[in-house]
């Protein structure tokens, strides 16, 4: 149930973060609430993850969701860019957060 709770924990951090983006610094009021609501969110699910999982392996994975899940919506959303390198450590990031887990 931890592990649950940590991809809720990485899913609302992408939420929250994609959410700021829009709310244009805070001047729109739904993205803002979103913002909000996701940062709590995330916090909640990440300290009910912890009771179980080691910090740093905890806090690696989540973190490692937020940027994955953001890159990939920061592309598909508002077609940003991002370089070969950039994506190969992208990449990087994900491959370590399925190392954490798989050898959890």
């Amino acid at each position: 149930m931890e592990w649950v709770m940590l991809l809720l924990a990485g899913i609302f951090e992408v939420t929250w973060a994609v959410a700021m983006k829009t709310a244009d610094g805070f001047t729109k009021l739904v993205p803002s609430i979103i913002t909000v609501v996701g940062y709590l969110a995330s916090a909640v699910f990440l300290a009910m993850a912890l009771k179980r999982l080691p910090l740093g392996t905890a806090y690696a994975m989540w973190t490692g969701f937020g940027i994955v899940g953001t890159t990939l919506l920061g592309i598909l959303l508002f077609q940003e860019k991002l370089s070969l390198p950039q994506l190969g450590c992208v990449a990087l990031i994900a491959i370590g957060v399925v190392g954490l887990k798989l050898l959890s």
